[in-house]
């Protein structure tokens, strides 16, 4: 008597926050989904996430979001930088412009999901090739054939034998951590373009209200006093700063990778790496599982369609922002006088034109894209 094999429409390789929000979205629309990681699955992650309006609504509707015991709303944003003098503030009245979780609590609870149903599978490094090859996996003496491969494994996956990366800017270290503080945040965030590099601050959920996350991104290596950096940018507004716990960096190459073989679908990192100074690289994730997701209402999981649409819909919306942080970048790091004109041009734009500001209120909360 022959193993049973056991059908599957898609397998994920990548049990990563988007990989399992990839595969929760599927079984939401009755897809049979299988998700392999290769690691153990007792990896923390600390950081935070910045989730934007839309992408909240899409945790809502996935049912992991409302029990969520960690979150904190951010009601403005404000941007600064070494050029011009005013700040710019941006609010909106109707709903928060964001909120900051951490990302372990959001990932266990999707991954808790998926292990109840019994379709993550832990410890398996099977090479990417032979899956597209065979269209099967044998995992513990059982066979799986799946239709698709979707691939959420990270920006920092490379295999050019799978995928092409084309890039838009050069390479920047970026830093995340944590640090407190004596004054209250009031739920604000800030963006400051310093003359090295962009610096993020974000309240971090915590019932004091004193605790906030950074990251810090350059080109330039030399060594950085965070103390110091944090401390001349936000003593005013957050009081006295204490640095908490281990700051972690990232090499981080924007770019827009695409797959040699049609049949493998790219999302979230996998798909492109675009600077942290636009703050939406994982809500970017997230259009990209519902781009495909709305497809495959219109279109068959076998359709040689699927994968041309989804590609030409996602590339758009990438390019564009991949264009304008790499331009932001640019026009900072090279402090000239035309360079210089252009970023008070912008800034005076939106200082004095309420429409405009009420277009990036709108694209920060994913409400509208780019393009």
């Amino acid at each position: 008597m022959k193993n049973k094999i056991h059908k599957y429409d898609f397998l994920i390789v990548g049990a990563g926050m988007i990989g399992c929000l990839t595969a929760l979205s599927l079984l939401n629309k009755n897809f049979r989904v299988l998700v392999l990681e290769k690691g153990n699955l007792m990896n923390k992650d600390t950081r935070t996430l910045a989730v934007n309006a839309k992408s909240r609504d899409f945790l809502m509707n996935l049912k992991i979001w409302n029990d969520l015991k960690q979150t904190q709303p951010i009601k403005n944003i404000y941007i600064k930088d070494y050029i011009n003098s005013k700040e710019l503030i941006f609010e909106n009245n109707e709903e928060d412009m964001g909120t900051v979780v951490f990302n372990n609590e959001l990932l266990l609870k999707a991954r808790k999901i998926l292990i109840n149903k019994k379709i993550l599978y832990k410890n398996i490094n099977q090479s990417i090739t032979e899956l597209i090859k065979l269209k099967k996996v044998t995992i513990s003496k059982k066979q799986y054939e799946f239709k698709k491969i979707i691939l959420t494994v990270g920006k920092q996956f490379n295999d050019d034998k799978i995928i092409t990366k084309k890039t838009f800017a050069q390479g920047h270290i970026s830093f995340v951590g944590f640090f407190k503080h004596t004054k209250n945040h009031l739920n604000n965030a800030y963006e400051i373009f310093t003359s090295k590099g962009p610096l993020a601050v974000l309240p971090a959920p915590n019932d004091t209200q004193k605790f906030s996350t950074f990251i810090y991104s350059s080109n330039n290596n030399q060594k950085i006093n965070f103390q110091t950096l944090l401390s001349d940018n936000f003593k005013k507004t957050h009081g006295r700063i204490s640095l908490h716990e281990e700051i972690k960096n990232f090499n981080i190459t924007p770019h827009l990778s695409s797959p040699i073989n049609n049949e493998l679908i790219l999302i979230g990192d996998t798909l492109r790496s675009i600077h942290p100074v636009a703050g939406q690289g994982w809500n970017l994730g997230v259009k990209d599982i519902e781009t495909f997701i709305n497809l495959l209402d219109r279109y068959s999981i076998n359709d040689p369609n699927l994968n041309n649409l989804y590609y030409a819909r996602r590339n758009v919306d990438s390019f564009a922002y991949l264009s304008f942080t790499s331009l932001l970048n640019f026009l900072y790091e090279k402090n000239n006088i035309f360079n210089k004109f252009i970023i008070k041009f912008g800034y005076q734009s939106l200082y004095n034109l309420d429409f405009l500001r009420n277009i990036f209120i709108k694209q920060a909360m994913g409400r509208i894209s780019l393009i």
